[in-house]
């Protein structure tokens, strides 16, 4: 595939502690086990998108510190090209994140890095411009966002993960893709997201402000797509065994659906390659490290 992805956004050094479940108010509970793993959206996606096969850049910030040292070798190791990851005083973005038994998870986020001061250097909008799309997310500030998506020319895809609040009419005209989880739907619609019907209404709010095609990641229940006809593709969740941590699933979901589109597939079988990658993906423990392979969700496929 000639062309590339940019991806524009965090990278988090991941402290995961693993319980039964999460402690109430007052409450002390002991953690299981404790691992640091490589993370954040845009790493995460970055991560993804390189490992499905995708010449990928990644555009980011870390600090001066060692978790910015296992950022870049975790990136690195999966194909990234971290060439335009940047230094920037203070320290690299982390994550805590509280894992049940279940496999779901509850995130408390420090931006560090990734909400510093960004400075886009020219080497920057330029991988952004020759891009065969972008992805951004919602944990680096939104008028970064904003600018790459202006300047980009190129398919803008947004995963809104990262913030609720409403984005701005500015920036939704610049995106070619939407991808928020149901809760992200009702914050940036300000309508209930509770059943299908419901969702569908609130896809076709975006779509109305701007948006080409509103992309809802469903968990357990799969995914639908509103494109820019108004039309309505549905995808199941691929069942697994046992879920072991959905930690970066909608990450893996989000930019293996931008590599199917980016290849030439129609929504509808780009929906299903991103639902079986996404299915591998909370299989494994971490974010970053349970990105699956190219040739992991292809044997799936052929399988299926």
């Amino acid at each position: 595939m000639a062309a590339h992805i940019a991806v524009a956004g965090s990278v988090n050094a991941d402290f995961v502690y693993q319980l039964l479940r999460v402690p109430r108010a007052g409450e002390t509970l002991p953690a299981k086990s404790m691992a640091v793993h490589p993370g954040g959206k845009g790493g995460n996606q970055a991560a993804a998108a390189a490992r499905l096969g995708c010449p990928t850049q990644l555009v980011a910030q870390v600090g001066r510190d060692a978790q910015a040292q296992m950022l870049r070798g975790a990136l690195e190791g999966c194909g990234v090209d971290t060439s335009l990851v940047r230094e920037v005083e203070g320290p690299t973005g982390t994550a805590v994140i509280l894992l049940e038994e279940d496999g779901q998870n509850r995130i408390i986020l420090h931006g560090g890095a990734n909400t510093a001061p960004w400075q886009l250097g020219e080497e920057a909008r330029a991988a952004i411009s020759s891009a065969g799309a972008v992805l951004l997310q919602r944990e680096i500030p939104e008028a970064v966002n904003a600018e790459l998506a202006h300047a980009a020319g190129v398919p803008v895809v947004l995963d809104a993960g990262g913030a609720t609040a409403p984005l701005s009419p500015d920036l939704l005209r610049c995106l070619a893709v939407i991808s928020p989880n149901e809760t992200e739907l009702q914050g940036l619609t300000g309508m209930p997201t509770d059943t299908e019907e419901q969702i569908v209404a609130a896809a076709q709010v975006l779509r109305g402000q701007g948006v080409g095609t509103v992309l809802v990641k469903l968990g357990s229940r799969g995914s639908l797509l509103v494109d820019a006809d108004g039309s309505t593709w549905r995808q199941e969740a691929r069942r697994v065994e046992k879920v072991v941590d959905t930690t970066g699933a909608g990450d893996c979901f989000t930019a293996a659906f931008a590599v199917a589109v980016l290849e030439g597939r129609p929504y509808r079988e780009a929906m299903r390659f991103a639902s079986v990658a996404a299915a591998l993906c909370i299989q494994v423990a971490g974010a970053m490290p349970s990105m699956p392979s190219r040739q992991q969700v292809d044997a799936e496929l052929a399988a299926a």
